[in-house]
Order: structure tokens, then sequence, then C-alpha cells
């Protein structure tokens, strides 16, 4: 009797020590990716006030819409500071105001497709997943040229997987920025801390030109669901 006392008292303690570690090892992660999630606010910022910058020198009346843009899109950025996922519809939501205001930068040089089918928008993925991934397209695959540029969004479940695609016409890898800067480095590490081995991200030369950025997550669906259109063209 002694023994088996022992022996449960014992093992009770190891469960113990085992549960704070794993609780540990969870604060540690939520500390890492909220550490991530942050760096992304003052990184969006100093970009979007540089092409206000540039702007303004060229037309105030656009630069003075873009301040006003900037604040309401930083208010909803700053609203959802501790969260980690939302909907896809959610993120396509704070996307399109991002898009407003690079639209009014670009004019007509610009032109956005989005695609997500009704069953994808209720699927969950990590806030501001897609901004860095469009800028990104923007700054390196759009702007540098002077015809007109093209952004298709693609977004699809399989079934138990999430796939997103970005796609540019620029000129693709080898001619646009090392694939290694704030917005790609911050979205490889927030994934790896969110799923591990159970993703996939992926920047190739499509058959068509550009650069196609592919991510693929697991499907887990928002039960509160989003209306939205399953074409959106800008």
């Amino acid at each position: 009797m002694v023994a088996v006392t022992c022996a449960f008292d014992y093992y009770r303690k190891y469960r113990e020590r085992e549960v704070r570690a794993i609780e540990l090892e969870k604060l540690l992660a939520q500390a890492k990716l909220q550490a991530l999630r942050m760096q992304l606010n003052p990184h969006f910022l100093f970009n979007s006030l540089h092409s206000i910058s540039a702007l303004m020198h060229k037309n105030v009346d656009a630069a003075d819409r873009m301040i006003s843009r900037l604040g309401e899109l930083l208010r909803a950025a700053l609203d959802n500071t501790e969260t980690q996922e939302v909907s896809l519809g959610q993120e396509l939501q704070f996307l399109r105001g991002y898009l407003e205001l690079e639209q009014i930068r670009f004019g007509s040089r610009l032109e956005v497709e989005i695609r997500a089918g009704p069953e994808a928008l209720e699927a969950r993925v990590p806030n501001l997943i897609l901004q860095p991934l469009v800028e990104n397209a923007i700054r390196h695959g759009i702007e540098p040229h002077a015809r007109p540029g093209r952004i298709r969004l693609l977004a699809r479940r399989q079934a138990d997987e999430l796939t997103l695609e970005v796609h540019d016409n620029g000129g693709g890898l080898g001619s646009q920025a090392p694939a290694d800067g704030v917005g790609l480095s911050n979205t490889r590490a927030r994934l790896r801390s969110l799923y591990g081995e159970a993703h996939v991200f992926e920047l190739c030369n499509p058959p068509e030109g550009g650069l196609l950025v592919r991510l693929t997550i697991p499907f887990r669906s928002d039960s509160k669901g989003h209306e939205d259109s399953n074409i959106d063209r800008r």
C-alpha cells in the first residue's frame, strides 16, 4: 500500500509538472505570436506614410484621402491587436480597405480581382496574413513597372485544407526584392508558430508569368459565418 501510494503521488506530481510545462510553452508561443503580430503595425504604417509622402507632391487631395483611409485602417488593426485568427471574410474586409488606399495612389494602373467562395470565407486565417503578401506584390511586382498592374487573389477549400494564392503580373522571382523582407519573413514565422509542419508557404514563377505566392493551412470553420460575394473585381 505504501509503495502504491508513493507511486501514485509521484505520478500525480509528474503530471502536474507536465501540465505546467505545457502551459508555459503555450504562453511562450502566444507571446511570440503577439510580438510577430505587433511587428506588422509599424511596418504597415511606415510603408503607408512613405506612399502618402510621395503622393503629397503630386496630388494633395489624393494624399489627404489616403491619410483619412489610413486612420480607419489603423483603428481596425489596433482593435484586433489581441486576435491571432479571424475569418477570411474579416481578413478580406481589411484587405479591401488597404487596396482602396493603394488605388488612390495608383489609380487605373492597379487592377485587383478577388475570388473566394462562401465556404472559404468562413475559414479561420491568421490575422493580417494577406495584407503583407499583397503589399509585397504591389511594391515589387507592380510599382517598378509603367504598365498596368494586376493582382489576383484566390481562396478555395480543398477537403480539410484552405489554399490562398496571390498572383501578380510583375517580373517574378529573380527580378523582385529578396523574399526575406519584413512582411514575408514575419508571415513565415507566424505560420510556423500557428501550424507547425501542417502548412505550405511557397513562392514560384507560374507559366503565365509574374509571381505566385501560395499558402495552404488547415481548414477550420468560423461558426459565425460571413456574407460576401463570390467574385469581387476592382
